[in-house]
């Protein structure tokens, strides 16, 4: 982990807590990567690029829609116990 370098106490505060939440969320994952026997076919940070591809767009007055979602992408949220978008059910 990089050095963290803040201007105020409260920064440097805010920057810790955002490091403690993100690391819940990485230990939740590779939980669920254990769990579901994702190790062989996925680096973690291979599953979060996989995921990352899926991109929301917004129209003005129109609301925003989800870009498609490859069944592959699809199994991997239903693996890790994540709800599928409201799009794709």
């Amino acid at each position: 982990m990089r050095r963290m370098s803040a201007a105020s106490e409260e920064n440097f505060e805010g920057k810790l807590f955002i490091q403690f939440v993100t690391l819940m969320y990485l230990s939740y994952i590779k939980k669920k990567m254990d769990e579901n026997n994702l190790f062989p076919n996925f680096t973690m940070q291979s599953l979060l690029d996989e995921l990352d591809i899926i991109e929301t767009y917004k129209q003005p007055g129109n609301g925003s829609h989800l870009s498609e979602m490859a069944v592959k992408q699809v199994g991997l949220y239903m693996a890790m116990d994540v709800g599928i978008p409201a799009a794709y059910i």
